[in-house]
């Protein structure tokens, strides 16, 4: 399955995208929202994850890259978390991008393209998304896309009880509000 957008292929991952995958996660701006930096081990283990998730559902947070020159970006789609949150079972849409690549609307068109395929496709009620109340960049894009704050923060299960980005924001976008802004 492949998802294409004006500006982006959105597709499974490859062997290719590693070494860009792995920087990127090394970036401490671009994961200053999460608990650590992660090394190349770390990250071409959850690529692989990735990978197969996408392999046997058909979907799941895709590679990105961008169609003028074929490069890898980051990574979008849709997942189904696999630890307990507040509004469990549930499907999220989720980006990760490389920073030179900020601020030019892609994470909003890899996630919208996402979104579309969740409710075309998989004919889902609703799509969640969250993040540290501190990320206000993703919180800008979770707006743009016409997500909801539900005012539901809570405590991510995988982040250190002392950490500052333990609370999260919980946005959701349901199928009703997505086919009125959207159709």
């Amino acid at each position: 399955m492949e998802l294409i957008t004006k500006r982006l292929l959105i597709r499974q991952w490859q062997d290719k995208d590693l070494p860009e995958f792995a920087r990127l996660n090394a970036d401490p701006h671009v994961m200053e929202y999460y608990p650590n930096t992660l090394d190349s081990q770390q990250s071409n283990l959850i690529a692989e994850k990735l990978k197969v998730l996408i392999s046997d559902r058909g979907w799941g947070l895709w590679a990105v890259e961008t169609l003028s020159d074929n490069k890898f970006i980051g990574f979008a789609g849709v997942h189904e978390p696999l630890y307990e949150l507040p509004v469990s079972p549930c499907i999220e849409t989720g980006w990760r991008l490389a920073r030179e690549y900020w601020g030019n609307g892609y994470a909003t068109e890899a996630a919208n393209a996402s979104i579309n395929f969740g409710f075309e496709k998989l004919k889902l009620s609703e799509i969640y998304s969250f993040t540290s109340v501190a990320n206000i960049k993703s919180r800008k894009v979770m707006e743009r896309l016409k997500m909801t704050d539900q005012k539901m923060n809570f405590e991510h299960p995988i982040i250190p009880v002392a950490s500052p980005l333990r609370e999260h924001v919980l946005y959701k976008l349901s199928r009703d509000n997505w086919m009125e802004n959207y159709k």
